[in-house]
């Protein structure tokens, strides 16, 4: 039974852990959780992310939905002027498969906060 139970934990950390985000823009730097820039080419990316219809369908890293109020975000974002400015370089993807970290040390950047 104490193994059952362990083999639950780690499924349920792995699942929480592996899961795009809901975010938000805020108007100032100072109110974002990340501070992000747009880049280029992928090769520049820390993370592709691949925008969804849906709140429910976030459901792993790089898939983001952008929602009305910053209440209903996992993450406020600013979107920066400058790469030097941000926390997180981000590249849009054209497919939900290619949204990925390219980048895994930045990955407690996105991290929930529950």
């Amino acid at each position: 039974m104490t193994k059952r139970y362990f083999l639950l934990v780690i499924a349920t950390a792995f699942t929480l852990a592996v899961n795009g985000q809901k975010v938000f823009v805020v108007d100032y730097a100072s109110q974002a959780d990340v501070k992000v820039f747009t880049v280029k080419y992928e090769s520049q990316a820390d993370l592709t992310v691949y925008l969804v219809d849906y709140a429910s369908q976030v459901d792993q890293d790089g898939k983001w939905y952008f929602v009305e109020y910053a209440s209903q975000a996992d993450k406020k974002i600013y979107f920066v002027e400058y790469e030097s400015q941000a926390d997180l370089k981000i590249y849009y993807v054209e497919y939900a498969s290619q949204a990925e970290w390219k980048n895994p040390n930045k990955k407690h950047l996105m991290a929930s906060q529950n």
